[in-house]
């Protein structure tokens, strides 16, 4: 996942899979974004595309409604993808993890920070690790945190990423691990 931080423009945030690293050859592609409008200010930082913006590069594919894309100081971006009304902003990427192997999530709000190589995905919040294009994890609830450095995801019930009482389940669907024999 660590090559996912050195995307241009937020390609980064898709890596939210949990242990293994997004595909290493994708950091070395040129990042391509397409939308309805494009909006610049040069001096904040800030680069917004708004309407069915679609953003590739390499083997990772972002669509969402709205792209906010900042970059602070030091040249770290922050990037936030929002969905369509009554939508979701989606991502997947292949993993260096074997062949054919992908993550993908969804959530009306997806943040990335370069910085912290953190990904959190807010409302609505799905994330799926496929050989193929079968599921072998998968979880949902309201917030998805991944730290890409350390490999580490939790699930929370609210939006906000605490857990309250009433505040909602939960779901994870971990598949058995089947370990190829040799005769």
């Amino acid at each position: 996942m660590k090559q996912i931080c050195s995307l241009l423009l937020l390609a980064l945030m898709a890596t939210v899979a949990g242990g293994a690293h997004a595909e290493k050859a994708d950091s070395e592609k040129p990042t391509n974004v397409e939308a309805d409008q494009m909006l610049y200010d040069d001096v904040k930082q800030v680069n917004t595309f708004t309407g069915n913006v679609v953003l590739t590069r390499g083997t990772l594919v972002m669509h969402a409604y709205k792209l906010v894309v900042s970059q602070d100081p030091a040249g770290y971006q922050h990037a936030t993808l929002l969905a369509p009304a009554g939508g979701v902003a989606t991502f997947r990427q292949k993993r260096d993890a074997g062949p054919n192997q992908w993550v993908e999530g969804q959530a009306e709000r997806i943040e990335y920070d370069g910085k912290t190589e953190m990904v959190k995905l807010f409302s609505k919040a799905k994330m799926r690790r496929l050989e193929g294009t079968k599921p072998t994890d998968e979880v949902e609830g309201e917030f998805i945190s991944y730290d890409s450095r350390a490999e580490f995801f939790t699930v929370n019930n609210t939006p906000s990423g605490e857990n309250k009482p009433g505040g909602g389940r939960i779901k994870a669907v971990i598949q058995p691990r089947t370990e190829s024999k040799e005769k």
